[in-house]
């Protein structure tokens, strides 16, 4: 049996994640409360089910330290379990919520309408929804350590469908690297656990016949690998994460994120990437990401 245990701040994208496992064939619950978590399981082997995804949220507050003991009876019967747990700044659940009119499941009171400002929250609303947020955060903390962190704070639904579907394809039984590539003006993505930034790198941006191009594109590559201190750089990431991810196995990590950030997540960043995911493919499962690009995509 394969379990993806999906937790998260409330307005993060959980549903998104679970619609996302949910077309490629998991059995989806949501709002499982942990107290019914392995009772559940236990129903669902009987009925010879493979593939399920829970999704777990802080309504279950009083309950949610559990979780992590749960988790661990299942892995000691076999069972493959990858929890992922969806994440998102303040500012970006604070416009969430103020886009939706929703109230946050840690609130006191709903939000008002304000005529003409449908999208726009008072000071005392944000100022209750941001304390609730932080409280969320508080109390989700635990399992955030223990989980595979995707920030959707800059990536649409689709991406993140996409992100979902290709975690959970990885192989299990290894430490999988996630390598992305990310612009430093739209902000350091939150699940990253390396961040490098090769902004001081030569940029094809000023050469006219690149600047519309892209680090997949092989005039870009061709441009960049002639450049010593790209390649320079490239040789010394290789040997960093050669040294330390044996390290990080051991430690029973399954994933890892090294995020690589140039000014417009277009070419140096997006080169190294590709890059570096072809170096580790033969050591690894490896997968890739380009938070610019593909949002540009979508």
């Amino acid at each position: 049996m394969e379990i993806v245990l999906i937790t998260g701040m409330s307005g993060s994208g959980k549903s998104v994640a679970l619609h996302a496992l949910e077309d490629a064939g998991f059995y989806c619950v949501d709002n499982l409360p942990p107290e019914l978590l392995l009772p559940f399981v236990e129903l669902e082997m009987q009925h010879q089910a493979h593939r399920l995804a829970i999704a777990m949220d802080v309504r279950s507050a009083t309950s949610l330290p559990q979780v992590p003991q749960h988790l661990d009876a299942l892995r000691a019967r076999g069972i493959a379990v990858k929890p992922l747990f969806l994440d998102a700044t303040t500012d970006t659940l604070v416009r969430r919520y103020s886009e939706t009119r929703r109230k946050h499941p840690l609130s006191q009171a709903g939000m008002r309408r304000t005529a003409g400002t449908d999208a726009q929250l008072d000071t005392d609303e944000r100022r209750a929804l941001v304390e609730a947020i932080e409280l969320e955060r508080s109390l989700l903390a635990a399992l955030r350590e223990q989980a595979h962190v995707i920030d959707s704070s800059m990536i649409r639904a689709a991406q993140l469908q996409g992100y979902v579907k290709a975690l959970v394809s990885a192989t299990s039984d290894q430490l999988t690297l996630v390598f992305e590539s990310f612009a430093f003006k739209r902000g350091v993505p939150t699940d990253a656990d390396f961040v490098f930034d090769v902004r001081m790198l030569p940029n094809p941006h000023y050469e006219p016949e690149l600047k519309a191009l892209t680090g997949r594109d092989q005039p870009v590559a061709d441009f960049l690998q002639a450049q010593h201190d790209v390649q320079r750089m490239l040789q010394q990431l290789c040997a960093f994460l050669e040294a330390w991810l044996p390290d990080l196995a051991r430690d029973n990590r399954s994933y890892v994120t090294v995020a690589i950030g140039c000014t417009g997540g277009q070419h140096r960043s997006v080169y190294l990437v590709e890059q570096l995911a072809t170096h580790f493919a033969g050591q690894w499962a490896t997968l890739k990401r380009h938070r610019e690009m593909d949002a540009r995509v979508v």
